[in-house]
């Protein structure tokens, strides 16, 4: 069983993850003039939903922009998996490869192993997005233990310009550690 190693109004820890171009970045942090972070993980390459949401997440991108959110994805592919994944992708924001396992498990993603050595060749994470604020905290997070799971892409942008304009508090942090 996964149990979430972070949750609404936790600190959202460093996520370094590889570039292309072979160099790391820390993909938690703002860029672009953005204030705000989207860390969307998806499955990888293998994965047909997944080339379908982040492409459709292109559409949605110059919103979040205008609302100061910077939009990356990652997943535990390799840099060829990577390479052969752009191929079906048009999107544009940036995209890592190389999460590890224990980045997962610290984020409390859901983790499956391969059905067979044909859909990839290591255990990859489920889909999983988090929000982060200007202040590092986790504003809104999502996870799913399949593919067939996810935000709406309309739903979750209108609602998260809802909360930057409102000044709308982190939901869902009664009863534990959190503030």
């Amino acid at each position: 069983m996964n149990t979430p190693a972070i949750g609404p109004g936790s600190e959202f820890p460093p996520l370094p993850a590889a570039n292309l171009d072979g160099t790391t970045t820390d993909i938690s942090k703002p860029a672009q003039g953005a204030d705000w972070t989207m860390v969307v993980v998806y499955r990888g390459q293998h994965c047909p939903l997944c080339t379908r949401y982040l492409n459709r997440l292109t559409s949605f991108v110059p919103r979040l922009r205008e609302i100061g959110i910077h939009v990356v994805a990652v997943s535990g592919d390799s840099k060829q998996q990577l390479e052969g994944h752009l191929e079906r992708l048009d999107i544009n924001f940036p995209i890592h490869y190389g999460l590890t396992t224990e980045q997962m498990q610290a984020l409390g993603v859901h983790i499956s192993a391969p059905r067979s050595e044909k859909e990839t060749d290591h255990p990859f994470a489920e889909p999983g997005l988090f929000v982060i604020n200007e202040k590092g905290t986790v504003q809104v997070i999502d996870t799913s233990n399949n593919p067939f799971v996810r935000p709406d892409l309309e739903a979750l942008v209108s609602g998260l310009s809802w909360i930057r304009s409102h000044d709308y508090p982190i939901r869902g942090t009664f009863g534990g550690d959190r503030s």
